[in-house]
């Protein structure tokens, strides 16, 4: 028989796969000792079983009834029952955190007779029917589907009595039948809720967002209730053992006295630090101290800790490792080696090149002398700038147009996470720290400020009111500064953060820079992939290098073709005869040569990796459509001529025509100049004492005979100019792994070539058959959202069909040539779980832009102790 029912002291923290991290969590804190309510949990089987058949197993009503019992017995109370009842909280908690993401429903075994008891034994009617208001409202909305504002529009007294009674009206408008007293119709419908909300629309788009697979399942915890709205010695919070905004040590989050925990997390009311608790309550603050210290070091990482005192009893709900900015990973996973819980490898493994990249972004320059328009709590720091709007459907619609906004709320609920997702930021007037907007913001790394309370939100009148008495209209431009904790009309000016001054010049100057490089060189040390750079100029090669580039595995030479020098490419397509193409490819022999010295100048020692032009000719001449109105309006001869080459060398799809090395098999003398350029700005850089160390690669090739006449051609070149020069000019010839026929033929293609380079963008357009610039604007969104991908193919690299053709290339290219280098130069270089792929499949390196190249460094290391750990699991 398949058990489908654990009690907490029967589970630990590495039942995650089946108790979810809730249950998995409460459980591990049962095993410490710590004051946990009792409770039992409902596995992630029990739940995938019901999504697939629509029921629950047959087994688990008999299992719950009899760990119900078993906690009936413990406490001495009985569901439902009349003197003292048992009240239960039914909650999610999938193997991922998903805060707010699926259903919760509490005081599950009020009714109108149980409530008659607890208010006998707590001496507080008004507690016991607004208990009993909670229940039939979270019930209502959550296993009924009644809408939120049904029972708004009855909350219009402030006697919870009545109020029950008005609920209960709603549910009997609503769903034609009567709110149940049975307790055990109310557990099991509530746990079937909970089941279902796993694949509510908003839980499907964080699992997308979050990249979490939709087939876990979430368990179920139920737990016997506790109660922070007891009074005044009563209270609910959340606690962080460390800053999670920026890993600092200290007293970290939110108390509310007489409240209970939805109140917190919901932002309903503005909490008060948690250092306030030592105040108002010094023995359980005291409890609470040493509890969080003992989760620390026994979980070794910022935990975050949600807890209750009933009646100056402390009782720990919830713990988990906690979301953390960027700024706070990278500091407190540093701050752990330092105090000796974990080593730098685990350090290394705690942070990634995502968080790295929102560190390298801007921020506001310093601006003492402007006021804000107001305060808030600096929930998730950074800054932002956009125009206000108020609900996530505007977000969306203007993000989509390409505008920045900032979505203003009273506070956020699940709902709003399309919304946040398109925000640049989010401001709320309500919450806290730990509110909703808070921990969904800092773990997408958005900018967020809570707590507002001088603005006043109206989001039917759609404006935004300043303590001035400033009406601001949606639309109205605000800086969001979530490190400062301010909000400021108007655009303030970016200036770069500290880690991108921190690269570009290598000074530390504080906890967080230092950590960053300790971080990297960590990276550095244990990783085998190599980290190039693409870039273009001097000027990229020269930010890469000081990123920690390892050489340039993509220099593109078309864009060296554009601007000024346009008129000589338009000069080598419009000749009439050999000499004229002759004379153009000679004017630009000697710019071409500049720009590669520069260059290798630049990476001096290191590898440059130049790729011969690529693209269509066609696309270095004006555009068809303007040329002809051009010729039809004003006519000139060179227009004309100009029109003329365009028609002749237009396609249909150009990206599948002459490009590549197909060019440079039928313009004669095109890579002939191109290879020139390269040697003889290899010998410049010598005879200056450098260490020029130049590669050609050659594009789009198909088939081995392409790179076989190419690569004649070029070792011509090379030998002409070593013998003019009296230097030996010796530069490695390659070719892009760009095509699927190439991939698949790779061993044949190996036998002519000395490095592959995979150029990952067009791979995937040609493997997939689609075009990049036009599948992003239209059917992806739709694709993303039907779970079609998970992702953009063109983001992260599609390993099931893209994938494997690299995997064949580099199989049987290295079965030819065991000393081929293989790299990888697409946009995927630089994507954190591409790079964990090319690492996997024994590529060299991989190349991204100069910005991206610290991320993929530590994206490197970060993989190459993935697979020690993996090597080490197999073996045991």
């Amino acid at each position: 028989m398949t058990r489908y029912v654990y009690e907490f002291s029967e589970g630990g923290r590495d039942m995650a796969d089946l108790l979810g991290g809730k249950g998995a969590n409460l459980a591990e804190m049962t095993r410490l000792g710590l004051p946990v309510p009792p409770g039992f949990t409902v596995t992630t089987d029990a739940c995938r079983e019901y999504l697939a058949t629509g029921e629950e197993p047959g087994e688990l009503a008999a299992q719950v009834a009899h760990a119900l019992v078993e906690l009936e017995r413990r406490t001495g109370r009985e569901l439902g029952g009349r003197d003292n009842p048992l009240l239960l909280s039914v909650r999610s908690g999938s193997k991922f955190s998903m805060p707010g993401m699926m259903e919760t429903i509490l005081d599950i075994g009020l009714g109108d007779a149980s409530v008659l008891g607890l208010a006998k034994a707590t001496g507080s009617e008004h507690f016991a029917w607004d208990s009993y208001r909670r229940l039939l409202q979270m019930y209502g909305r959550t296993v009924l589907g009644i809408a939120p504002e049904l029972f708004d529009r009855r909350g219009s007294t402030d006697d919870p009595a009545r109020l029950v009674e008005d609920f209960k009206q709603v549910i009997r408008d609503a769903t034609g039948e009567e709110f149940p007293q049975d307790p055990g119709a109310q557990l099991y419908r509530s746990i079937r809720a909970v089941f279902r909300s796993w694949n509510s629309e908003r839980a499907r788009l964080y699992r997308r967002r979050e990249h979490i697979p939709d087939d876990l399942g979430t368990a179920v915890n139920i737990q016997v209730m506790v109660f922070g709205n007891r009074g005044p010695d009563s209270g609910t919070g959340v606690a962080f053992t460390r800053d999670p905004a920026t890993g600092a040590r200290g007293v970290y989050g939110d108390y509310l006295r007489d409240a209970q925990g939805e109140d917190v997390v919901a932002g309903i009311r503005n909490a008060v630090p948690l250092a306030e608790l030592e105040r108002l309550d010094p023995p359980s603050y005291r409890q609470l101290i040493d509890h969080m210290g003992t989760l620390e070091h026994h979980y070794r990482d910022l935990c975050d800790i949600e807890f209750t005192i009933e009646r100056g009893t402390l009782w720990m709900l919830q713990t988990r490792v906690g979301k953390r900015t960027a700024e706070a990973a990278f500091r407190i996973a540093e701050a752990l080696v330092d105090e000796e819980l974990i080593g730098e490898d685990e350090a290394l493994a705690r942070v990634g090149g995502a968080q790295l990249a929102r560190l390298m972004f801007p921020r506001f320059e310093a601006h003492a002398e402007t006021k804000p328009l107001a305060h808030g709590v600096p929930a998730s720091p950074g800054a932002a700038v956009g125009a206000i709007v108020f609900d996530s459907a505007e977000a969306v619609r203007r993000a989509a147009t390409g505008e920045k906004v900032i979505l203003v709320r009273r506070e956020t609920t699940p709902d709003d996470l399309s919304g946040m997702v398109a925000a640049e930021a989010v401001l709320t007037s309500r919450g806290g720290k730990t509110s909703h907007a808070a921990v969904v913001a800092r773990g997408m790394g958005k900018v967020c400020v809570c707590g507002a309370e001088e603005l006043t939100v109206d989001v039917e009148a759609r404006t935004l009111t300043a303590p001035d008495r400033t009406v601001l209209a949606e639309g109205t431009v605000l800086s969001v500064d979530g490190t400062a904790g301010t909000v400021h009309l108007g655009a303030l000016p970016l200036t770069d953060s500290p880690v991108g001054r921190f690269l570009d010049t290598g000074e530390r100057d504080g906890a967080l820079t230092d950590a960053v490089a300790r971080t990297l060189e960590h990276a550095d040390s244990v990783r085998h992939l190599g980290v190039r750079a693409n870039a273009d100029t001097p000027e990229d090669a020269a930010r890469a290098r000081r990123y920690g580039a390892e050489g340039i595995g993509l220099c593109r030479t078309e864009h060296m073709f554009l601007g000024e020098r346009r008129g000589l490419i338009e000069a080598m397509i419009l000749a009439a005869d050999e000499t004229g193409r002759r004379a153009a490819l000679e004017a630009l022999l000697p710019l071409q040569r500049a720009d590669f010295s520069g260059i290798l100048a630049e990476m001096d020692g290191l590898p440059v990796t130049i790729r011969l032009i690529d693209p269509p000719l066609h696309e270095f001449l004006p555009d068809r459509t303007d040329l002809a109105v051009r010729v039809a309006t004003r006519p000139t001869a060179h227009d004309r001529r100009l029109l003329a080459a365009v028609e002749r060398m237009h396609e249909s799809n150009p990206m599948l025509g002459l490009r590549g090395v197909r060019l440079g098999l039928v313009v004669p003398g095109l890579v002939e100049m191109q290879v020139r350029a390269i040697a003889e700005a290899v010998v410049e850089r010598l005879r200056d004492g450098g260490d020029p160390r130049a590669e050609i690669m050659v594009p789009l090739v198909g088939t081995v005979g392409e790179l076989r006449i190419v690569r004649a051609a070029a070792e011509r070149v090379l030998a002409e100019v070593s013998k003019a020069s009296g230097l030996t000019v010796d530069c490695p010839i390659g070719t892009m792994i760009e095509l699927p026929r190439a991939a698949l033929t790779a061993g044949r293609i190996a036998e002519a070539a000395d490095f592959f380079s995979f150029g990952t963008n067009d791979l995937t357009q040609t493997a997939w058959g689609l075009s990049r610039d036009d599948v992003e604007a239209s059917f992806f969104p739709a694709y993303l959202a039907q779970g079609i991908f998970a992702t953009s193919p063109f983001e992260t690299l599609d390993r099931d069909g893209v994938g494997r053709l690299v995997r064949i290339a580099v199989e049987e290219g290295r079965a030819t040539n065991p000393t081929l280098k293989i790299g990888v130069c697409g946009e995927h270089g630089g994507d954190p779980d591409s790079i964990h792929f090319f690492h996997d499949t024994g590529l060299d390196y991989v190349s991204c832009s100069p910005f991206r190249v610290p991320a993929a460094r530590l994206e490197a290391g970060r993989a190459a102790l993935a697979n020690r750990a993996d090597g080490a699991s197999a073996a045991t």
